[in-house]
């Protein structure tokens, strides 16, 4: 579109409504173009963040996995949890050289 196709434009348009209706047109239409902008703006905003957060969940799941992956707990460290998980919390010793028998202690041997 040229120069002379908007002047052609403007003059129907002014011919058409008027000097008084003119400023109103404008301003509505202004309004209507701003608040489509910040429509589409939240769009945007929501699937960023939508994607960001699928991306942290990769990310966390990548390290939950690689930290599995390096952790294999021994049969003395799977013994010392399952030993404090029974004693409700109570503070259990770091295993020491005694054999794993010897420090698992069933309800009959405690009473």
């Amino acid at each position: 579109m040229g120069g002379s196709e908007i002047v052609l434009i403007l003059v129907v348009v002014l011919l058409l409504f008027g000097g008084k209706k003119l400023p109103e047109l404008a301003r509505g239409l202004g309004k209507g173009i701003r608040e489509f902008k910040d429509a589409s703006d939240g769009v945007k905003r929501e699937i960023h963040r939508n994607i960001n957060a699928m991306d942290l969940d990769k990310e966390e799941e990548q390290v939950v996995a690689s930290n599995n992956e390096r952790h294999h707990p021994t049969e003395t460290e799977t013994v010392t949890a399952e030993t404090a998980a029974t004693n409700n919390g109570a503070d259990v010793p770091y295993p020491s050289s005694t054999p794993i028998d010897e420090k698992i202690v069933t309800d009959s041997q405690k009473v």
